[in-house]
């Protein structure tokens, strides 16, 4: 029988950097193999609270569980193996190839043999068998945050974690990598939290928006809800940006 997707909860959680909060009593429910995106402006808390499923961020209060266990009850880098993370500036060893790159993970989980595993994970992300002999300087923004898409799902994790992972790209290459990402969300069965400041993209891509402002969760609604307008005054103020775009889009058209 196959693993579940993962669930995840923050309990009462809250972040604070010299007192300065930057995450404030959050409580939610992310339901195993749900596609969530985590929308805000700027400082709004976002990365912060995605971080701290991974405990790349420690809370100052609360707790968060994934499958129901405390993150804190096993050592980070055990609790890091089962989840893959992808962001913006992906971080590939440039001194590895693509394929040594992908297998890191496989290797601290002690496999020896990668390659196959390797050439299946690249033909997952749609990029070539032969890429995997390259160096990362030889790729371009979007093959390399292919490869690290691949590298994160190596070791098979059910929780996807995606902080800003599109945001250096060009709109074409975005938007390709986002449809790819659902794809891959999809057939995978995964559990994904997306942290994006594109709210066309949150829309386009998940199943539920969770708004951020000021360290707290102010709108939870699926896309549709929120192009109702039923989001609330900050998604409100968020969903007004591409549906603008759009409108003057089409007054050109005319």
């Amino acid at each position: 029988m196959p693993e579940q997707s993962r669930s995840v909860t923050f309990k009462n959680v809250s972040k604070r950097y010299a007192g300065v909060p930057a995450v404030t009593d959050v409580t939610l429910e992310i339901a195993g193999g749900s596609f969530v995106a985590l929308v805000g402006a700027s400082g709004s808390g976002k990365s912060t609270l995605l971080k701290m499923v991974n405990r790349l961020i420690e809370p100052s209060e609360g707790e968060v569980r994934i499958d129901g266990e405390p993150v804190h009850d096993e050592p980070a880098y055990l609790l890091r193996r089962r989840i893959g993370y992808v962001f913006q500036n992906i971080g590939l060893f440039p001194h590895m190839t693509v394929g040594e790159n992908v297998a890191i993970g496989l290797k601290l989980a002690g496999e020896r043999d990668t390659a196959a595993r390797v050439t299946e994970l690249l033909q997952l992300v749609e990029l070539p068998e032969e890429m995997a002999g390259r160096m990362p300087d030889a790729l371009s923004g979007g093959q390399r945050q292919r490869v690290g898409v691949a590298r994160a799902l190596a070791v098979g994790p059910k929780l996807m974690l995606m902080d800003e992972a599109f945001g250096a790209l060009d709109p074409v290459t975005r938007d390709g990598l986002g449809k790819a990402i659902r794809a891959l969300h999809d057939k995978m069965g995964l559990t994904t939290i997306l942290v994006t400041h594109d709210m066309a993209e949150a829309l386009l891509l998940a199943d539920r928006v969770l708004v951020m402002e000021d360290g707290r969760i102010v709108g939870d609604a699926t896309p549709r809800e929120l192009l109702a307008g039923k989001g609330g005054a900050a998604a409100d103020a968020l969903v007004a940006v591409p549906r603008e775009q759009a409108h003057r889009l089409a007054e050109l058209e005319k």
